[in-house]
């Protein structure tokens, strides 16, 4: 397991942070229904950095890894949806999150060859 993070780990930084870019700037397109223009505005820059870095990710490090990394864009989207907008994080949310945050270790540390 520990191979297959040392391995893909450059790619698996920029792909986590292309996740959290995209995130934030959907969560920006949210609050632009009450906020205006610069929000809309600042979710798509937000975003396409995410999707540039997305780009990037994938000169290093193996797609069967990186893709799935993307799913952490679900668990911030319940975080911020916690902190930023006060939705309710319900205990089957709270098991989505356990779930999907083992699913993209198991698969992070599963390219070993």
């Amino acid at each position: 397991m520990r191979e297959s993070f040392e391995k893909n780990k450059k790619g698996i930084v920029l792909m986590l942070a292309a996740a959290g870019f995209a995130c934030i700037g959907q969560l920006l397109w949210k609050l632009s229904v009450t906020n205006g223009i610069l929000y809309v505005l600042s979710g798509f820059v937000l975003y396409g950095l995410g999707a540039v870095l997305m780009l990037m990710a994938y000169r290093y490090g193996s797609v069967s890894v990186l893709q799935p990394m993307l799913s952490t864009n679900y668990v911030l989207s319940a975080i911020l949806g916690f902190f930023i907008l006060q939705e309710k994080i319900t205990a089957l949310k709270v098991t989505g999150i356990v779930i999907i945050t083992c699913g993209v270790i198991l698969i992070g540390g599963g390219d070993t060859e």
